[in-house]
């Protein structure tokens, strides 16, 4: 069954996280739901950094519906019911909804989880709903590319149909471009993720701004808790370098971008959990990019905890425990987070966090890096960072200007490669 472990939230109910990853990146979620749950972790390798905040873990194959099932039924006959099971993390989101539904568990119904984890299915049955989207068409060969991009008409965005991160997308111009980049997007892989035949999709570039929407959705109800703007770098690809949240932007109470939201959960049959949804803000008003049935990645549920007080975390255990109640602000600030990329492919030497030249603005900045760790920019190579900073100002400008500096707070030594 797995080691026990006192838990701060010892009293409140018992969830099941499946999954944790990277520590760098994820620890900051189960500090937020320890307090308010007892923990217990589903995940295929035993815990270290977790331990402190968890009541007690069980490994399993978290790829495995079945498996999942089985764990979290005895844990409920050996320890406590288990009031929900959930999930961030993009590769295990399928199998955990499966268990959810079977062990009779809040959630959204697997085939809309599926959905959203699958691109070309989410462009299939939201087309004709009134969502706005760029055309596309999933190809099974670079003939078929080729072909469809001319049809579409250039620039085109070429992206592999299940991945997630941006890994392998890419803006293209002409033919002879379009080439290379399917082959990019038919190569990119990531662990656990299977490739088949038909899983490259060529679709309509859309020029404008690019904001994420992280919603909580209860009883189909879709609760927009706040609106990210995006900045993207090392063209032609879409690295994400840059998330700012503003807890008084405007645009989270736009109709248009709140209509478009409730046609895509609706769409899909969403009914429960958290949600990420990415669009770009044309001439034509919001177009849909895609939507994750997950809290949003990159920190940015940190980052609407830091602009508007309101925990995301919380409210997604929340929602997958039936206890969800209303997140309202109690702040407004500005919250922002640059990612930081090497200018060529490099074998780090050395990295520096310059405490000196952080100012009361800075929220934190972190060196995510090791000597010895070779980074390679795109195509060999995809979220090749070294470091991150987070800016939390009363104003756009301020945040925008503390991120600005974010290359000289982290000092990166290294040999080109």
């Amino acid at each position: 069954m797995g080691d026990r472990s006192s838990s701060p939230g010892q009293d409140g109910l018992l969830l099941a996280l499946v999954g944790s990853g990277d520590r760098r990146y994820r620890e900051y979620i189960l500090a937020a739901l320890a307090p308010h749950f007892r923990l217990w972790l589903l995940d295929a390798t035993e815990p270290s950094w977790h331990r402190p905040y968890l009541t007690g873990f069980t490994l399993v194959d978290t790829h495995d519906p079945a498996a999942l099932v089985g764990a979290v039924r005895r844990i409920g006959s050996e320890v406590a019911p288990v009031a929900g099971l959930f999930s961030y993390d993009e590769w295990v989101i399928d199998a955990t909804a499966v268990a959810a539904e079977q062990l009779g568990l809040p959630g959204s119904p697997p085939q809309a989880v599926a959905a959203c984890r699958d691109k070309a299915a989410t462009r299939r049955i939201l087309a004709g709903r009134g969502v706005g989207q760029p055309r596309s068409v999933t190809v099974t060969g670079q003939v078929e590319a080729v072909e469809s991009a001319a049809a579409i008409g250039y620039p085109v965005v070429v992206k592999a149909r299940r991945l997630a991160g941006s890994i392998g997308v890419q803006r293209v111009e002409d033919e002879q471009a379009l080439v290379r980049a399917y082959r990019t997007a038919d190569a990119a892989t990531l662990p656990g993720v299977v490739r088949d035949g038909a899983d490259v999709l060529v679709e309509e570039y859309l020029d404008g701004p690019e904001i994420s929407v992280d919603s909580a959705v209860v009883d189909g109800n879709v609760i927009p808790l706040a609106l990210a703007r995006k900045q993207t770098g090392l063209a032609p690809y879409f690295e994400e370098t840059v998330h700012l949240i503003d807890g008084a932007d405007p645009l989270l109470a736009d109709e248009a971008l709140n209509g478009q939201l409730r046609l895509i959960h609706s769409g899909l049959g969403l009914t429960d959990g958290m949600t990420h949804t990415e669009f770009r803000l044309t001439r034509d008003g919001p177009r849909l990019i895609e939507i994750n049935a997950r809290l949003g990645g990159d920190f940015i549920p940190h980052l609407g905890y830091l602009a508007t007080g309101v925990d995301f975390a919380v409210a997604a255990g929340q929602i997958a425990t039936g206890c969800y109640s209303t997140s309202r602000p109690t702040r407004r600030r500005v919250a922002g987070i640059r990612f930081l990329y090497p200018p060529v492919d490099c074998r780090i030497l050395n990295l520096r966090v310059r405490t000196d030249l952080l100012r009361a603005g800075v929220h934190a900045a972190v060196a995510t890096g090791q000597p010895g760790q070779d980074l390679a920019l795109p195509p060999r190579g995809f979220l090749s960072r070294y470091g991150y900073v987070i800016a939390v100002t009363d104003s756009v400008e301020q945040t925008n200007a503390e991120l600005e500096r974010a290359h000289d707070m982290i000092e990166l030594e290294y040999k080109p490669i």
